[in-house]
């Protein structure tokens, strides 16, 4: 049996996309199909409850700024890359597909050492380091959208290939009906969801706190926290989550409105649906900007309406001027984006690179 690795993580946007790739896999052909993550974090305990065996290696953070923990990092790093080689030396996969993080890095580099191919994915509109350095590692590097191809430039550019992103099967499954039913939401009871990443966001959460009371005007607040940051008990028309698994699908279709970052699996997976959205995207120095970008894409469409101001009583103006103009939410819902499900361009590029038949999944002579 074929065996076909996979890497990435750091936070869900790193790991999600690559599980539904590797569902798609399962269902084509018989394979072994691994993850290489980090030893720490949540990686472990979302990749083992998608049914993938886990192997963990040591990983270091890659920061575009000066910082004495890079000096500590290097050595996680060259850890990561010592680690991952003997991995992948000892289980000879035919092929390592990477999502990005930092944690992938490492992967990437053993695997081309070893002659083993890479296929690497980017989410979002423009790549991130780890995939500025993957890219040079990779035989095909997948992108969303038709302008993120320009920033590989080339013989690099001529390995990019335009997929979209991978959704969850889930996704196309998701039903209003059993999202209300594990709300505990009653038949015309109006629901605004508020996603922080899976990790949450301790802006989204402060305004929402601030808020609330003018929010509960029109809907139950369904919210997301992120873990420790739920200490606030269900109280009336307000929900608080740590986190929600595999409900999730079913809850953003049972939801009216998104108030969320701009995380492209979140952007994509609420879009899939057609959820009008309020983004609040990730800024300032501590990032790359990229949420920025993505919240773009879909502000432009129509899709979303993008929300930078730290202004509680604004953010509550802007959610009830939806609240109470369905037509407004109809064209939002309505908005032409491209939101292509890449999971099955991929699995069969990664099957087709390894010699196999797609349609029999016999190997090709």
């Amino acid at each position: 049996m074929v065996s076909i690795a996979f890497t990435g993580g750091g936070t869900g946007g790193h790991i999600y996309p690559g599980l539904a790739v590797a569902s798609r896999l399962k269902e084509l052909v018989p394979a072994r199909l691994f993850w290489i993550g980090s030893g720490k974090g949540m990686d472990r305990a979302i990749v083992e409850k998608a049914g993938l065996e886990f192997i963990g290696i040591p990983s270091g953070k890659l920061r575009r700024y000066f910082s004495l923990r890079n000096l500590a990092d290097v050595f996680r790093v060259g850890a990561g890359f010592w680690a991952a080689r003997r991995i992948l030396k000892r289980e000879k996969p035919a092929l390592l597909f990477s999502k990005g993080g930092f944690v992938s890095v490492p992967p990437c580099i053993a695997a081309a050492s070893l002659g083993i191919p890479v296929f690497t994915h980017e989410s979002d509109f423009s790549p991130g380091l780890a995939t500025r350095i993957n890219a040079r590692f990779a035989e095909r590097i997948f992108v969303p959208y038709q302008e993120s191809a320009a920033f590989f430039a080339g013989k690099t550019g001529e390995k990019v290939s335009v997929s979209g992103n991978p959704l969850r099967a889930a996704f196309a499954a998701a039903d209003p009906a059993k999202g209300r039913a594990f709300l505990g939401l009653k038949p015309d009871e109006r629901a605004l969801l508020v996603l922080g990443g899976s990790l949450g966001s301790q802006e989204i959460n402060s305004l929402v706190k601030a808020a609330l009371p003018e929010l509960n005007r029109h809907y139950t607040v369904v919210h997301q926290t992120g873990a420790g940051n739920d200490t606030d008990r269900p109280a009336g028309r307000y929900k608080p989550y740590a986190y929600i698994g595999d409900e999730l699908p079913h809850v953003i279709a049972a939801a009216e409105l998104v108030l969320c970052r701009s995380g492209a699996g979140t952007l994509w997976e609420c879009s899939s649906l057609r959820k009008p959205m309020v983004l609040i995207p990730l800024r300032g120095s501590g990032t790359r900007g990229d949420q920025v970008e993505n919240a773009r894409i879909f502000q432009k469409a129509g899709a979303a309406i993008c929300f930078t101001e730290n202004d509680a009583g604004k953010l509550a103006a802007l959610i009830a001027s939806l609240a109470e103009d369905p037509e407004r939410r109809r064209r939002m819902e309505a908005a032409e984006i491209a939101v292509a499900d890449a999971s099955t361009a991929i699995a069969e590029a990664i099957l087709s690179r390894i010699a196999y038949n797609v349609t029999t999944g016999s190997k090709n002579g």
